[in-house]
């Protein structure tokens, strides 16, 4: 995407600019997450030099390393970060709110969708957009604005519904460890990773999964974490901080 973005002037349309904040303390810095390579360096060169915004390069494995307190919005390059790489971002930022988060060449509506359903994003750049439709966008992110298409937040209105409303039901019958399970599942987590979370044992986790599958239909971890995302939403922003601390998560905090 960034060097087509360098020959693509075509600026995106339809979008929609929706205050966070009516205040905010702006600071004027940027993180960029992705693979150093020539491009991702020409790609910061051109932002430096166009908004009013320093933009340092992390490696996606830099989720542990400080980030400066001047920065104000970290920008998540999809096509060379992974999904659990993104969850440690997540997990790493939940609780500063002072920084948004916003995903970098996403290929399409469809694409985006299905990453919010289960990130928390600010910020939507697609693959095809140009350059200066990004430096817009990082502009406004930087001023407290959330940055995606109107038929994309109509989207996301529409699940946002659909998930409250299943949240006012029975599950399938599962149970609140069920439930726990499922929404860890569903953030990305393996088996081990769970066990150690809700301390219990690998094979505790395996036999409750099986009666999850049973219940909600479905034959495959893949399946499951479908279900779970379409059915329960995101886990919070500080889902994975209450588990580390060992502190109970109500079924309202699952559902959301």
């Amino acid at each position: 995407m960034l060097s087509s973005n360098f020959s693509n002037s075509k600026q995106g349309a339809g979008w929609s600019l929706v205050s966070q904040e009516e205040t905010m303390n702006l600071r004027n810095g940027g993180a960029f997450v992705t693979e150093h390579n020539p491009q991702s360096v020409l790609f910061i060169d051109y932002i430096n030099n166009n908004i009013d915004c320093h933009v340092s390069l992390l490696s996606p494995s830099d989720h542990e390393a400080s980030i400066g307190d001047d920065v104000s919005v970290v920008l998540i390059d999809v096509d060379h970060v992974s999904e659990s790489c993104m969850q440690n971002w997540q997990e790493r930022l939940a609780g500063n709110d002072e920084i948004c988060v916003a995903a970098l060449n996403i290929r399409d509506e469809q694409h985006a969708a299905e990453l919010l359903s289960h990130m928390h994003f600010s910020g939507v750049f697609y693959r095809t957009d140009s350059l200066d439709m990004i430096c817009k966008g990082i502009g406004r992110l930087l001023e407290g604005h959330l940055w995606m298409s109107r038929s994309l937040m109509t989207r996301l209105i529409e699940l946002f519904r659909k998930q409250s409303f299943n949240s006012y039901r029975p599950a399938c019958g599962l149970t609140q460890r069920e439930l726990e399970i499922i929404g860890l599942l569903g953030s990305g987590a393996s088996n081990m990773q769970i066990a150690d979370r809700l301390f219990v044992s690998e094979h505790t986790v395996k036999s409750h999964l099986y009666n999850i599958f049973k219940k909600i239909d479905v034959h495959n971890r893949t399946q499951a974490v479908n279900w779970a995302r379409q059915n329960l939403g995101a886990p919070p922003p500080h889902f994975h901080s209450k588990l580390r601390r060992g502190e109970k998560i109500c079924g309202n905090d699952l559902a959301r």
